[in-house]
């Protein structure tokens, strides 16, 4: 499932037989459990969140399995995965169930690892006659978890080479573990057996004016299950070694579990990320053993109709593991789809269990897409801008689009670099066209973008807010585009991977979509329009490839040529690469550039681009 992490699973599938006495062995014994382990899932209390075929797992070969009397009387069973029996009889009753895996339940464990992690988990179950009761088992990491960072004042009071050791024992090298810059951050995961076992660290450095320098402690009474994070600092006022330790009791959370569960068969709910627009993605768990791993389906309708059912094949992820995803959907509908597969017996196409819902997402527009709604005067009476309070469309009444013509404009009104064009369009009436300008002592490249302009910066350039407030999850832009240009005649800069000649190299234009979380008080813009760029300082241009708090992006170049191409309208797509599909945006940029590098005030006086009809895509 693409943009979804694997998450390592199994399970111990327990079916209670009861008979009370008739056919069974003994008097005494009153029923009996069957214990499988197998694949399974991670799951919150809401829905599944991912699945991983463990098969030639370690977990599912070294998994032991305890029962205990429910009064904690004793225990009355022990098998390793391996060795159980396929029927264990037992008196009709209360139990409980340990499960261990992992590093704990090997001959000889490696008691202090960086990988190695121990799992342990219990749940009571009772033994009713004439029921069949299945019993899930969560089991958590168990270990005693450390985390060690050094503040920045040890790398400068310290010389290269200082180390934290931490470990159950201060003198067995076997019980510890060694923190260095290089891997601090990274957990260490120890098996903190016994009556209140304590971890003893020890920094040992050399301070750089040569003076060897140790200090050591204990962290006593250490819990398993726990994460104990430590951040040492060094203070030169009195030459002491400081840390503060924080106990995360939290470390349950959703890769540090695994679960044992039921087999069973039927349709899984969703995660909520999965849903979206224009598609979905739907799960099913098939017990293989009994259906068989062939004709697996799923089958899609409206609900509360009588259309026809409409069948997709379902994909086996992995044992027992089956999705798909469905797609042709319409926006702010709700469907209902089932399962379907072989019956065991006959072998015809059967509908396993009750269907499930979805409802998916909104669909949200881009205001004033095909820019036919432009006014002077609400801006400035010396050029247009790409709303108008006048008009008929509540969307279109408040600014949404700008340009660089506030700027531009300040040596007089000839000089603006973003117009509506009603000699030029596709759809209505007119479009936007984008030219650029060498304006008195620089040059401007015709743009036009969500967000508004921020001001000038002296005669060196400018100061561009980008974004608008957004929340839907389109997948592409599609837009009509045309483009003329000609050799880049100005040349003030340009990035290093991207040389630029005068004279020779083509111009360049750009059309650019993003989404994302940004900040504002991180990215320098305002609440409504998140991210400032200050042309006169590169390190505010926003590399929305690698930009932590994008979520999708998509870019367009179109490329001049000596044959001007490119000077015809075209409908062009620009496909959304989510970098993460399990997040929701709260901006949207969309950025038209005439040039390319005009922010480096590099490009070509005959540029001219023109846009018009824009459609956010939902498929």
């Amino acid at each position: 499932m693409k943009g979804i992490k694997s998450i390592t699973a199994v399970f111990l599938c327990v079916t209670l037989l009861g008979s009370c006495g008739k056919d069974i062995p003994t008097e005494t014994v009153n029923g009996a459990i069957t214990l499988t382990l197998g694949l399974a899932t991670t799951k919150d209390d809401s829905s599944i969140v991912s699945r991983a075929e463990m098969s030639q797992d370690e977990l599912l070969s070294t998994a032991v399995i305890k029962i205990y009397n429910g009064d904690f009387s004793g225990l009355i069973r022990d098998y390793s995965n391996s060795a159980k029996p396929q029927t264990i009889y037992l008196p009709c009753g209360d139990y409980r169930v340990d499960v261990m895996a992992g590093e704990v339940v090997k001959t000889a464990p490696v008691m202090a690892s960086w990988e190695q992690k121990s799992y342990k988990g219990s749940s009571p179950f009772t033994v009713t006659a004439g029921q069949i009761t299945p019993v899930q088992v969560v089991a958590n990491v168990n270990n005693a978890i450390t985390k060690i960072t050094f503040d920045q004042t040890i790398a400068d009071a310290f010389a290269a080479g200082y180390t934290l050791t931490i470990g159950l024992s201060d003198t067995d090298v076997a019980q510890q573990l060694v923190y260095s810059a290089d891997n601090a951050g990274e957990e260490g995961y120890f098996i903190a057996d016994g009556f209140e076992p304590s971890l003893y660290w020890k920094f040992s450095g050399e301070l750089k004016d040569g003076t060897a320098f140790v200090k050591s402690g204990e962290i006593p009474a250490v819990e398993q299950g726990k994460r104990y994070s430590m951040n040492l600092k060094y203070t030169e006022k009195n030459g002491t070694l400081s840390f503060t330790l924080y106990v995360d009791k939290s470390t349950d959370d959703q890769e540090e579990e695994i679960i044992f569960e039921p087999i069973s068969t039927g349709l899984v709910k969703s995660s909520a990320y999965e849903i979206w627009a224009g598609h979905a993605t739907v799960h099913a768990d098939v017990d293989e053993t009994e259906y068989g791993a062939e004709n697996i389906y799923f089958e899609y309708r409206k609900s509360n109709t009588e259309d026809a059912w409409v069948r997709i094949d379902a994909n086996r992820d992995s044992e027992g593991i089956y999705s798909q995803t469905i797609t042709g959907l319409i926006p702010q509908t709700e469907y209902e789809y089932r399962l379907l597969a072989p019956d065991p017996t006959t072998k015809e196409i059967t509908v396993i269990g009750s269907p499930l819902n979805i409802t998916t997402e909104s669909a949200p527009t881009i205001p004033n897409a095909s820019f036919e709604d432009a006014a002077k005067d609400i801006g400035s009476s010396k050029y247009y801008s790409f709303y108008d309070p006048a008009s008929s469309i509540p969307a279109n009444q408040t600014k949404w689009w700008d340009s660089g013509n506030m700027g531009s404009t300040t040596v007089g009104s000839s000089y603006t670099i973003c117009d509506p064009d009603t000699d030029n369009y596709k759809e209505g009436d007119q479009s936007a066209r984008l030219h650029s300008e060498y304006v008195v002592i620089k040059f401007a490249a015709g743009n036009l973008f969500s967000g508004e302009f921020a001001g000038l910066e002296g005669t060196k350039g400018g100061k561009v807010n980008f974004g608008r407030p957004f929340t839907g999850r389109p997948t592409g832009l599609r837009l009509w585009v045309k483009y003329s240009t000609s050799t880049v005649g100005r040349v003030d800069g340009y990035p290093d991977d991207d040389p630029v000649t005068k004279d020779v190299d083509y111009d360049r234009a750009q059309i650019k979509i993003a989404l994302g979380t940004w900040d504002y008080r991180t990215y320098g813009g305002t609440s409504n329009c998140p991210v400032q760029v200050n042309t006169t300082d590169v390190s505010t241009f926003v590399d929305f490839n690698t930009d932590i708090s994008t979520i999708a992006y998509g870019s367009l170049i179109l490329q001049g040529d000596a044959s001007n191409s490119t000077n015809v309208w075209q409908q062009i797509t620009i496909p959304l690469d989510y970098k993460d599909q399990t997040a929701y945006p709260s901006y949207i940029i969309i950025s038209c550039a005439a040039s390319m590098l005009g922010d480096y005030f590099t490009g070509s006086e005959e540029s001219e681009l023109w846009v018009d009809g824009m459609e956010l895509l939902y498929e």
